[in-house]
């Protein structure tokens, strides 16, 4: 073999050596970035997964948290409940008690009335000035309309008054003594009242014409 054949050899040679050096680089450079990849995809997957039970995670939270904001509510609910019923029951007992007792401080007051009468009839057992005893009588009348005024009570006007039905009952019809009392109240057969302003009795009255 001659010298330039040889040397043709050797580069023929390290040609091919250097293709396969390059060609297993190559291979080392796609077996990294193959491996790197991998890794990416593995690291991908794990947030991936980390995200999803994250979420799930969130989830749960919201829910325990609606539970909770539930189960307070319904404690409020029922607390509120509780309160109306021990109201109710209250506000029952309390009507109760004023309708059997409402009367009480009215019958109370009345009771010095019927003190005063009860004098006034034991004096008339030996009384010999009727004039006293009808002045007493008057001071223990205007006592017990003070009394009735003072409890809500009080005489409907009738005398000189224009007849008004929803205060008025007209018993009787008379020509007028005057002619300024045509269609008016000349006279008062029986008295009327009103308790707080809402009539409990009409005055029976009689009426000029």
């Amino acid at each position: 073999m001659s010298e330039n054949q040889g040397n043709n050899q050797n580069k023929k040679e390290g040609h091919k050596s250097k293709v396969e050096s390059d060609i297993q680089q190559d291979d080392v450079i796609l077996e990294m970035e193959g491996n790197h990849q991998a890794e990416v995809d593995v690291e991908s997957s794990r947030k991936e997964k980390k995200k999803k039970l994250s979420k799930e995670e969130k989830l749960e939270k919201a829910l325990q948290e609606a539970e909770e904001s539930i189960a307070d509510q319904k404690d409020k609910y029922l607390r509120l409940a509780a309160e109306f019923d021990n109201y109710r029951k209250r506000t029952i007992k309390e009507k109760a008690e004023l309708i059997l007792n409402g009367g009480e401080k009215s019958i109370s007051s009345i009771l010095p009335v019927i003190d005063d009468l009860e004098r006034a009839l034991e004096t008339m057992k030996t009384a010999t000035d009727v004039d006293s005893i009808k002045e007493g009588i008057d001071l223990i009348y205007q006592k017990f309309i003070k009394i009735l005024g003072d409890n809500g009570v009080k005489i409907i006007e009738t005398i000189g008054k224009e007849l008004d039905t929803h205060l008025h009952d007209a018993v009787a019809v008379i020509p007028a003594p005057s002619e300024e009392n045509k269609g008016k109240i000349v006279d008062c057969v029986q008295t009327g009242y009103t308790l707080n302003d809402k009539v409990i009795r009409h005055a029976k009255v009689v009426v000029g014409e």
